[in-house]
């Protein structure tokens, strides 16, 4: 049973993943079919896996089984924007909205049809046929910097988005917008019984893909079983316990392998496989492939699925300095973040907790970013970023702050990048070991 256990975490992890943020949300006092946000950019107590601390976040979760969905994006403005994706619950992205989706920045509906759907499809829709009933979108509304008044108009902008019923098209009802902002939302992963838990909402409550239909008796084996309740004996909890820490254990051991160096000579990897981006883009179709192991490492540490990726944003991770030491919250990192940057919005770098991939709690930041103010640039218009348990002499407006003992990982982000960083005539050098001073 433990090994069927072990595969069962490996493979559900993107759908368990989207689970734990719906309970999360759920916890907030919001419901399905309407959207959670929060009113400042996140801080520690947003425990989802590498969230941005340097965007306003905006995330409707939605369900059709009783009806289709509209999403409707409003659009672009000179100072205001969405970096948006739309997904269903295994975290395939059904579309991506804003200037680099489907709306092209000109606002849009997003008509989000239920399994199966056989109705008469209106005009003037931008159509999404999910396979199953329960999915999200993470929004983003673009900050043009932290001050008060671009995060008040970076959250107005987001409270345009509307999410209703087809057929309250007509005359939509409002919105209703729950602020997650001064509440802990915790969705890190838990690798005991709890997994499981999640895994067996989700068989209750969706359909079985074609392509997953091995898993039935699979899951069968350990107690999960559509139509019946999931009650493990103790004896079996220890047993699903053990199995889920040897998931987590593959998982990190494979991380850690799994991605070679995007510039080269460099530590800096793409945490996405080449053959997860296109086949997951692509709804699983093609015809040799089912990247199950790629997936579950993306979505063990990170979340949402991307359409097209590079368009809007583009991410780069790092877990090692440039001697390939692990990067560690007792000592001192500086990372140059060249001049020029390929960006046509901002970059950013993020810390995160090596264990859990979510941010360090208690931390008072943890990013600094091109939309900083207050940052100090080189002579030569590069940045100096410092992390470490306490702060570099002369460098408090640069530094982001670790957890002594702990080992941390970087997030570097790109808003809608540009072609330098694809063509890698602009690199983003590793961070380097420095002392406190």
């Amino acid at each position: 049973m433990t090994s069927r256990a072990t595969q069962a975490v490996i493979w559900a992890m993107p759908a368990v993943n989207t689970d734990l943020m719906l309970q999360a949300a759920l916890k907030t006092g919001a419901k399905e079919n309407e959207i959670v946000y929060w009113s400042r950019p996140v801080d520690w107590r947003n425990q989802t896996l590498t969230p941005n601390p340097d965007a306003i976040y905006l995330m409707p979760f939605f369900n059709t089984k009783h009806a289709p969905i509209v999403l409707e994006v409003p659009p672009a403005t000179s100072d205001s924007s969405f970096t948006g994706n739309i997904d269903d619950i295994w975290q395939m992205p059904l579309e991506d909205a804003g200037p680099a989706g489907a709306d092209k920045g000109a606002g849009g509906k997003y008509l989000i049809l239920p399994p199966g759907y056989k109705g008469k499809l209106p005009a003037g829709y931008i159509v999404l046929r999910s396979p199953t009933y329960s999915g999200y979108a993470l929004i983003r509304s673009t900050l043009r910097s932290r001050s008060e008044a671009d995060v008040a108009n970076a959250v107005a902008y987001g409270k345009r988005l509307k999410l209703y019923a087809l057929a309250d098209a007509a005359h939509p009802p409002a919105t209703r917008f729950t602020d997650a902002a001064n509440q802990l939302f915790d969705a890190t992963i838990p690798y005991d019984t709890r997994y499981f838990e999640s895994l067996s909402r989700i068989v209750q409550n969706e359909p079985w893909l074609e392509r997953d239909k091995v898993m039935i008796d699979q899951l069968k084996s350990i107690g999960i079983e559509k139509g019946k309740p999931f009650a493990p004996d103790e004896q079996r909890r220890k047993k699903l316990d053990q199995a889920a820490l040897d998931a987590r254990d593959w998982i990190a051991h494979e991380l850690e392998r799994a991605y070679t160096p995007y510039f080269p000579g460099a530590r800096w990897v793409v945490p996405a496989a080449q053959a997860l981006v296109q086949d997951a883009s692509k709804g699983y179709s093609e015809p040799d492939i089912y990247p199950v192991d790629a997936r579950a490492l993306v979505y063990s540490m990170g979340y949402v699925g991307i359409k097209r990726l590079g368009e809007g944003q583009f991410y780069l991770l790092s877990w090692q300095d440039k001697n390939g030491g692990a990067l560690d919250g007792s000592h001192h990192y500086r990372l140059t973040v060249p001049q020029n940057a390929p960006v046509r919005q901002y970059w950013s770098v993020t810390v995160y907790d090596h264990d859990t991939h979510a941010l360090i709690r208690n931390m008072t930041r943890a990013s600094r970013s091109s939309q900083s103010t207050d940052m100090v640039k080189n002579a030569d218009g590069s940045t100096d970023i410092f992390f470490g348990p306490d702060v570099p002499a002369g460098h408090e407006k640069n530094w982001i702050p670790t957890e002594r003992g702990e080992k941390f990982e970087l997030l570097f982000r790109a808003y809608q990048p540009a072609r330098p960083l694809f063509d890698k005539t602009w690199t983003l050098p590793d961070p380097v070991k420095v002392d406190a001073s």
